[in-house]
């Protein structure tokens, strides 16, 4: 679900359904090409697409951070990522166009990039690890 698909009237009774966030990272610098950042935004799609179809009860997409700088690219990412949590949402995901190797984010529960040739995770490895993620939250509420 689209955080713009959420009426502030609604929130609240949804909230205990939507407890997941996803965040985009697209992960551009500002020096792409024009192809280069239509090809960066359709990355982001294909894997976002494979989180957001599939688990569409349960996680809310907020705006994409497009546009970072490498020298504070893991506190930029971390502090969303908190600020996340602080209101509430129990799971965070991020999700990137480009490889994070270098990503540092305590707070994201999960992070989805490409690997080192740019091929995306497969669907069954992102559903496998949300489900996890899920679980390991449910057994840490017991």
């Amino acid at each position: 679900m689209k955080f713009s698909d959420i009426a502030a009237d609604q929130w609240e009774e949804l909230k205990p359904y939507l407890d997941t966030c996803l965040l985009p990272v697209t992960g551009m610098t500002g020096t792409e090409q024009p192809y280069e950042a239509t090809q960066a935004l359709e990355k982001l799609r294909d894997v976002m697409d494979l989180i957001e179809l599939p688990f569409k009860g349960r996680v809310v997409t907020y705006p994409a951070l497009h546009y970072i700088e490498e020298t504070d690219k893991s506190a930029t990412v971390e502090k969303l990522c908190a600020r996340m949590k602080g209101i509430g949402f129990k799971f965070v995901i991020v999700v990137s166009a480009a490889e994070q190797t270098d990503l540092n984010c305590p707070s994201a529960d999960l992070l989805f990039a490409p690997d080192a040739s740019g091929a995306i995770p497969a669907a069954s490895t992102i559903a496998v690890a949300i489900q996890s993620a899920w679980n390991a939250g449910k057994n840490e509420d017991n």
